[in-house]
């Protein structure tokens, strides 16, 4: 399938928010709101327009990924930089598709040349460990909520990244965590 990965631009924020939600529509665990985070996210001060991708086919915006910058609170209450990979959503009509997976390695790629070093996330362990993601919890990381170990997890961006890095993780206000 022909599909291009590019920058999101402000022109497709709508196109990509009826994407976002659709894709997320009958999925297990969400609550549906992955569309209104997406749109808080942009909204931020921290903001990374960079590392927000749309997958394009035939001028049809069918997939988006979204990295956030966010942190790890370690013992000594100093924070460690690293990224929320948050959502990342194909329509149901072109999943399967491989679409999600370019998206996943193409903001990996994007995110390493911004000098990112890790990336966080909650997902589903059965298809994140393909991209190198491991239960953060191996490096002593904390999400500040409960979840299951396997769900939540770490990657190294770049080789040692995490190395001595322990902590909860502090998502930002746009997430609506409390926290």
């Amino acid at each position: 399938m022909n599909v291009s990965i590019r920058q999101e631009q402000p022109s497709d924020y709508g196109r990509t928010e009826v994407v976002v939600q659709k894709a997320f529509l009958n999925a297990e665990h969400t609550d549906g709101d992955e569309f209104r985070l997406v749109g808080r996210l942009r909204k931020a001060e921290d903001f990374i327009p960079n590392l927000s991708l749309v997958a394009v086919r035939e001028d049809e915006i069918v997939g988006h990924i979204l990295f956030t910058p966010i942190f790890i609170e370690v013992p000594d209450k100093s924070l460690a930089k690293s990224l929320a990979l948050a959502p990342v959503s194909v329509h149901p009509d072109f999943q399967g598709n491989k679409i999600g997976a370019r998206l996943i390695n193409e903001g990996h790629d994007a995110a390493r040349r911004l000098g990112h070093r890790s990336v966080i996330l909650l997902g589903h362990p059965g298809y994140y460990p393909r991209f190198g993601y491991k239960p953060a919890s191996m490096w002593r990381i904390k999400p500040p909520f409960e979840v299951t170990d396997d769900a939540f997890m770490a990657l190294e961006l770049v080789p040692g990244a995490l190395a001595g890095v322990e902590g909860t993780v502090k998502y930002p206000p746009a997430f609506g965590l409390s926290q």
